[in-house]
Formats: C-alpha cells, sequence, structure tokens
C-alpha cells in the first residue's frame, strides 16, 4: 500500500494565492481597467468625468490624475498604474491621461504575447529594449522652440488646456505665459522657473476673462480688527513669525493677588508690554502687519489706533510668497524689526469677492513671486481652470528648463517613435523583435483614442497616418482643432506643440510598471482582519479578481 501524502500548508489561514498565468491575467485585466477609466477623458474632444465622494462633494474634470486619485482603487495592480498618473504629474505637471493608457495598452499587447506561450521574461526584455530606443528616437526627432517668444509659448499653453473647460480661452493663455515669464525673469538661478513662486488662488464670481495676474500675493484673510484702515497705499510690511501676544510661562506657576489694586496691576503691566510690541512696529516704519501666529484683542486695539493693518495666522508657505513679492524678511522676534527687514508694495487692499474678504498685496517693484487670480461662475468651473494652469505651468516649466526642447502633439510623436522602434525590431534577433514590435503598437493607442474621442473612425485614421509618417512626415497627427472637420494634418505647422520632457517621462514610467506586473506571477493576499472596516461600495477594487 503507497503512503498518502501528506499536504503541506505554508500560508496561515485567511491569505489567499493566485500564481502563473492567472495571476498576470488578473493584473493585467485590472491595468486594463484603470486605462480605460480615463481614456475617454483625452484630447480637445474629451469627455468630462464626474466624481463624487462619500460625502457628496462633487468634481467635475477630465484630468487624469484628477480622476485616479479620487477613485477607491484597492486592486493592488491598478494601483501601481494610479502612481503612473501620479509620478507623471509630481515630474512634469502634464501627460497623465497618455501616461496611463500606454501603461494599459503595453500590458494588453504583452498579453496577447503571452497567449502565444513567449515568456514574459523575453516581453520585458524587449519592452526595455524598445524604451531605451524610444528615448533616443525622441532625442533625434526634437525640435527647439524660442522661450524667449510669448507668442511660441502661448501654443503650448493652448495645446495644454484646449481640451480643459477654459477651452482656449486667449486670456487665461496670456495670463499663464506672462506669470511664467516674469517668475523666470526673476529667478536666481538661470533657466530655472519654481513654480511655488506662482500662486493660483480661485474665487467663485465674474467669468474666465475677470481673472487677472497680481504682480504681489493674495491671501484669503480678513484684516484682525474692524477699525483698521481697508486699503494702505505705499505699504511697508513687517513678517512677524512671532505672537503679540504675552507668553504663558513653560512651568507651572501661581500668581497670588490678594487686593483689587494688584489685580489692575498686573492687568495694567500686560497691557503695556503689548503696548510696547506695538510700539516697536510703529518704531520701525510699518504700516502692514502679518503675524504668523496669534494677535491679543488688546495689541489688535493698539495696531488700529496706529492705523496699521494687520493679518494674523498666515501660512508659513503665504508668508514666505509675501517675502519673494515684497522683499521683506521674516523675522522671529520684535527686537530684529527694523526698516530694512520692511518689504514694499504700492498698495493693500482689502476687497470682496464671492461675500468672502481677500487681502491683496500688489504693485511690489520687483516680484519674485506672483498670483493669479482664477475667476468663474461656480466652484466646479474654477477648480477646472486652476488644474488646467496647473497643467499648462508644468509644460511651460519643463520647456523653459529643457532649453526649448519640443515635440508635436496630436498623437504625431507616438507615430513616429512606433514607426522607428519597427524598424529597429527588424535589426534585433529573437523573440525579443515581437516584443518590440508590441510596444510600437502601444505607442499607437494615443492617436487611436484622439480619433475615437472624436467621433472617428480609429482604424481608418490609424491607417491613414502610418502612410503620412512612411513618406517621412513626422508631424502627422490627429488633428481636432477644426470641431466640424477634423482630419489629419502636420500637428507641428499646426501650432499644436508639446514638452519633449511630457513624453519621455509618459514613455518611461508607462513601460517601467508595465514590466513590473510583467515579472509577477504570484500574488499571496492577506485576508482581511476580523476588526477591519469594510471599504465602502464602488471603487474599483473588484477588477481582475
Amino acid at each position: 500500500m503507497a503512503d498518502s501524502v501528506q499536504p503541506i500548508f505554508i500560508l496561515p489561514e485567511g491569505y489567499t494565492r493566485t500564481s502563473g498565468k492567472d495571476a498576470q491575467r488578473n493584473n493585467i485585466s485590472a491595468a486594463k481597467a484603470v486605462a480605460n477609466a480615463v481614456k475617454s477623458t483625452l484630447g480637445p474632444r474629451g469627455m468630462d468625468k464626474m466624481l463624487v465622494d462619500n460625502i457628496g462633494d462633487i468634481t467635475i474634470t477630465n484630468d487624469g490624475v484628477t480622476v485616479l486619485k479620487s477613485m477607491d482603487v484597492e486592486n493592488p495592480a491598478a494601483k501601481m498604474i494610479v502612481e503612473v498618473a501620479k509620478t507623471q504629474e509630481e515630474e512634469v505637471g502634464d501627460g497623465t491621461t497618455t501616461a496611463v493608457i500606454i501603461a494599459g495598452e503595453l500590458l494588453k499587447n504583452a498579453e496577447t504575447l503571452l497567449d502565444q506561450n513567449i515568456h514574459p521574461t523575453l516581453i520585458a526584455r524587449g519592452y526595455k529594449l524598445a524604451a531605451t530606443k524610444a528615448q533616443d528616437v525622441l532625442d533625434s526627432i526634437k525640435l527647439k522652440l524660442d522661450i524667449g517668444d510669448k507668442k511660441e509659448l502661448n501654443k503650448i499653453v493652448k495645446t495644454a488646456i484646449i481640451g480643459k473647460s477654459t477651452g482656449a480661452d486667449e486670456h487665461i493663455i496670456s495670463l499663464i505665459v506672462d506669470a511664467i515669464q516674469h517668475v523666470k525673469s526673476m529667478s536666481e538661478k538661470e533657466g530655472v522657473v519654481d513654480l511655488d513662486d506662482i500662486k493660483v488662488e480661485k474665487k467663485v464670481g465674474g467669468g474666465i476673462t475677470d481673472s487677472e495676474l497680481i504682480k504681489g500675493v493674495i491671501i484669503d484673510k480678513e484684516k484682525v480688527h474692524p477699525d483698521m484702515p481697508d486699503y494702505i497705499k505705499n505699504a511697508k510690511i513687517a513678517l512677524l513669525n512671532v505672537a503679540l501676544e504675552i507668553e504663558k510661562t513653560n512651568i507651572d506657576a501661581q500668581i497670588r493677588i490678594e487686593k483689587p489694586e494688584q489685580l489692575q496691576a498686573f492687568l495694567n503691566e500686560e497691557e503695556k508690554m503689548l503696548k510696547d510690541m506695538v510700539d516697536k512696529i510703529k518704531k520701525s516704519g510699518a504700516n502692514v502687519v502679518i503675524v504668523q501666529k496669534g494677535i491679543d484683542d488688546a495689541a489688535q486695539h493698539f495696531l488700529a489706533k496706529a492705523g496699521i493693518l494687520a493679518f494674523r495666522r498666515v501660512s508659513e508657505n503665504d508668508m514666505k510668497k509675501i517675502g519673494k513679492a515684497s522683499g521683506a524678511k521674516v523675522v522671529a522676534t520684535l527686537d530684529e524689526l527694523s526698516g530694512d527687514s520692511l518689504g514694499f508694495a504700492g498698495a493693500v487692499k482689502i476687497e470682496k469677492m464671492a461675500g468672502e474678504n481677500l487681502a491683496i498685496i500688489e504693485e511690489c517693484k520687483n516680484p519674485k513671486a506672483v498670483t493669479i487670480l482664477v475667476r468663474g461662475g461656480t466652484e466646479h468651473v474654477t477648480a477646472e481652470i486652476q488644474r488646467a494652469i496647473d497643467d499648462s505651468l508644468g509644460d511651460l516649466k519643463s520647456v523653459i528648463e529643457d532649453n526649448g526642447a519640443i515635440v508635436a502633439g496630436g498623437g504625431a510623436t507616438e507615430l513616429e517613435v512606433a514607426k522607428n522602434l519597427r524598424d529597429y525590431a527588424a535589426e534585433l534577433g529573437g523573440r525579443e523583435q515581437l516584443a518590440v514590435n508590441a510596444f510600437a503598437d502601444s505607442l499607437e493607442i494615443v492617436s487611436k483614442t484622439l480619433a475615437e474621442n472624436a467621433g472617428m473612425d480609429p482604424i481608418d485614421i490609424l491607417v491613414e497616418l502610418r502612410a503620412e509618417h512612411q513618406k517621412g512626415k513626422k508631424w502627422a497627427g490627429v488633428n481636432l482643432l477644426d470641431v466640424y472637420k477634423p482630419k489629419v494634418s502636420d500637428m507641428y505647422v499646426e501650432g499644436v506643440i508639446e514638452p519633449l520632457r511630457t513624453k519621455k517621462q509618459a514613455i518611461k514610467s508607462a513601460s517601467e510598471v508595465a514590466v513590473m506586473i510583467l515579472r509577477i506571477d504570484d500574488i499571496i493576499a492577506a485576508g482581511k482582519s476580523a476588526n477591519q472596516t469594510p471599504p465602502p461600495p464602488g471603487g474599483m477594487g473588484g477588477y481582475g479578481e
């Protein structure tokens, strides 16, 4: 009689394990689901998504990373694809949807190769070769933009925002370019732009055309006392990182008061100390005081009596921006405060917008920080305009820092890279060439999606585009500028241009995550603990499970 084999359990109770092709297919299904979730938002004819969170707040957007961040993604592979969008946003500020749909398509085409019994390691190797070659091709086809020409920079912004709710509003485009050019001209490092120097403040009310660029800073704060002035001309600004209050002792202490006179003397002394603080501010010549901490009621009264406008509990970030705009230095003690540490602004005024008071510090002499004030009919409109501005600023920063390196949009760049990759694949021996060809096919998803979102036949458009690129027309792409006549044309001539950095990062991060997911052949997941609260219904947790 044969010995019975005792099964060996290596995982504790509650763990699940998926391995081999099942694990790969689950991961690929999850990745494709994430890509499909944002696919329809791509391009100027892309659709918007309405996102409703668990407390009922609504976001309406076609910004890929905003959509993905708002989703309750549970699947581990899906989370990795969301990370691609986040990385793209942090590195270049735009191109998030492109990066995600390329990653999804790479995995979809890899699945076809897996069905042909091609080993995942070979596919991963082929993808790595293709990704490296793609970077070389991008460097060889790039164009140079005159970063000093405002009209040329306008084209970058127009390409970035044409699909947003702003449309291609010339007023907004002009504000964005003026802001980046100003900050660039004031930058201490040549060819480096710090986007922290551009604050975007949004306020409901008016329309898009009421948006403006302020050579200074807006802070969402009220003056601390009603008797303070609403307008200060030729403002001398003091920035204090010290509370205008009586400090409490660090140790437990008791004060014994046995007579009413002693209490009065104690209160008088407190008042005198606060008055001395205000006298030091007056002596410095400051007529506007911005404090990072609190201001005592009595100090508020003395400041108002002296005609000094004051704001309290201003964030450290805003303090830095005000310092850069006005030239003021943040001081930690009142003894440090002097005329040299004060900043200057032509005007500091309180203005009411959408029922709220805002403090506007403007007309600074050589401001290193500026503010774009965004206006719109609703909260949702202003929020989407802000996202469009953030994307545009990221694109402009990339172009300026890369000395004007650009490529054409409309899917033209991806098609040209795909054409070159097919030529490269023909030179390779072995099965890797199949993976390189699959990589090339994946890049064409951008053109196909643009055409699909515009109601065109993606296959017909792709056939026409491939023919144009074979003829040497490397910037042939999907032209969606005319609503009624979408067509194939030279996107560079049409002025649809994008930063080289955006394309390089999208292909790099999409290929890296695809290779990582392909190399996974085992998923070991812990079960949920008994006291763990289940996730809310909805989201994307079920993909591929």
